[in-house]
C-alpha cells in the first residue's frame, strides 16, 4: 500500500453545543429508530396497508402505485404523502431495515422478475439498481421531469434516474485531535489510528456500494490489501452506517466513514461531532458521492401510476424537500435551493466513477467477503 505523508490539518471547529448527559433524550435519533421498526412492520406484513389515500379515492387493487423503497421511512413517507395529496393515487411502501436495505429490496425484485409486484425502486444508492437493469428487472423511462438532472447522474438508456445525493463522509468525536483527524481512505491503515476508527460491514448500503466503487478504482488487489489491512489494525466493523454514527457519537471510536444524512441525525441531537469531507488534496480521490436512484419496474402492475410517481419524485420540489429535510439529501442540480448546512455540488472535491463498471465489480466484492478468513462477514 502507499505510504502518505499527512497534511496539516485545517483548524477544529468547537462544536456550539456540550457534549450532552447519556441520560438526555435524543428525540430525532428516537424518531429514527422508531422509523427503521415502522419499515421492518410494513416489510413484513402480508397485505401492505396504502400508507396514504386521498378523501373518496377507492381502495381497489390496481388503483395505486407499489414502491419498494430503501430510503429510511421517515424520510420517504412525507414525499409518498404528498404525491398521494397532489394526485389522489394512494401509494403501497414496501420498506426494508438498517442492515439488509437495498440488498434485500433488489433480491426482492430479481425474485419477483417473473411475476412483478412492484412499480417503482426507489433505492438510496446506485450499484444495486446497475445491478437490476442488467439483470433485465428494469425498463427504460425518461421521465420529463429529470430534463436538467446533470447526464452523469442518469442511465443513457433511461434504465435509472439519480437525484438527492449523499456524501460518504467521515463522523469524528470531538475528543478527536486535530492532528489525528482522517482525512483519507488511507487512514484507516495509519498505524496512530489502530482500534480508533470505525466502519460499516460492507455488505449492503452504501458501504457495500463503496467497496464495489473502490474495486473499480483502485484495482481489485489493492482494495483487498486496503480492506485486510483496516482489519489488521483493528477498525471495528459495525452492522451498519448508522450503526457507525452512534458508536462515534458516543465517543466509542474517534470516527468512522458514514453518510451525510447519519451525521446530520448526530449534529441535530446535539451530540460534540464534525464532519470531515475526504481526501481533498490534490492527486486524491475525492469524496464518493451516491445519489438516490428512481426506476421503473418491467412488468410492474400499474405502469402508468409508476410513471406518474417518478415525474413527481423527480421534481425539483421534491429534491428541494429532501436537502430541507433532516437527511440533508444534496441536490444533483446546482441551482436546487438547499439549507447552508448542506455543502453543494462544487464545494468539494468529488470522486470520479464509473458507476456501471463499479457494479461490475459487486458480485466479485462480495464473494470475496464470504471466502474463508476475510473479515467483514
Amino acid at each position: 500500500m502507499p505510504s502518505r505523508a499527512r497534511r496539516p490539518s485545517p483548524p477544529r471547529h468547537a462544536s456550539p453545543l456540550d457534549a450532552p448527559a447519556a441520560s438526555d433524550p435524543r428525540p430525532l435519533a428516537r424518531r429514527r429508530a422508531l422509523g427503521r421498526l415502522l419499515g421492518r412492520l410494513i416489510a413484513g406484513a402480508a397485505a401492505l396497508l396504502p400508507l396514504a389515500l386521498a378523501p373518496g379515492c377507492a381502495e381497489e387493487r390496481g388503483a395505486e402505485v407499489v414502491v419498494y423503497c430503501a430510503l429510511d421511512v421517515e424520510f420517504s413517507d412525507a414525499i409518498l404523502q404528498d404525491f398521494t395529496k397532489a394526485t389522489g393515487v394512494p401509494v403501497r411502501l414496501v420498506a426494508d431495515n438498517e442492515i439488509t436495505k437495498t440488498v434485500g429490496l433488489a433480491n426482492q425484485i430479481k425474485l419477483e422478475k417473473e411475476h412483478p409486484k412492484a412499480d417503482v425502486f426507489w433505492n438510496n444508492e446506485i450499484v444495486n439498481t446497475i445491478r437490476l437493469k442488467d439483470y433485465g428487472c428494469l425498463e427504460p423511462y425518461v421521465s420529463p421531469s429529470a430534463a436538467d438532472i446533470p447526464a452523469s447522474f442518469k442511465d443513457r438508456d433511461g434504465y435509472w434516474t439519480g437525484f438527492a445525493a449523499r456524501a460518504r463522509v467521515f463522523i469524528v468525536h470531538e475528543s478527536c485531535p486535530a492532528d489525528r483527524t482522517p482525512d483519507s481512505w488511507l487512514d484507516y491503515l495509519d498505524p496512530a489510528q489502530k482500534g480508533k476508527l470505525a466502519i460499516a460491514k460492507p455488505v449492503a448500503g452504501t458501504t457495500a456500494t463503496h467497496l464495489a466503487v473502490l474495486f473499480e478504482k483502485l484495482g481489485e488487489a489493492k482494495a483487498k490489501e486496503w480492506w485486510v489491512g483496516l482489519h489488521q489494525n483493528q477498525t471495528a466493523l459495525l452492522t451498519g452506517n448508522a450503526h457507525v454514527m452512534r458508536s462515534v457519537r458516543a465517543g466509542e471510536f474517534a470516527a468512522g466513514f458514514t453518510d451525510t444524512d447519519d451525521y446530520r441525525v448526530a449534529e441535530l441531537d446535539g451530540y460534540p461531532v464534525r464532519c470531515v469531507y475526504p481526501d481533498q488534496g490534490e492527486g486524491e480521490l475525492g469524496c464518493l458521492l451516491i445519489p438516490n436512484t428512481i426506476s421503473l419496474v418491467k412488468g410492474g402492475p400499474n405502469p402508468a401510476l409508476a410513471r406518474q410517481f417518478i415525474d413527481y419524485v423527480l421534481s425539483r420540489e421534491t429534491e428541494a424537500k429532501l436537502a430541507a429535510s433532516a437527511s440533508a439529501q444534496i441536490p444533483v442540480r446546482a441551482d436546487v435551493p438547499a439549507p447552508p448546512h448542506v455543502r453543494r455540488i462544487g464545494a468539494f472535491k468529488v470522486m470520479e466513477v464509473d458507476f456501471e463498471k463499479a457494479a461490475s465489480h459487486f458480485d466479485a466484492a462480495q464473494a470475496w467477503l464470504t471466502t474463508p478468513g476475510v473479515p467483514g462477514k
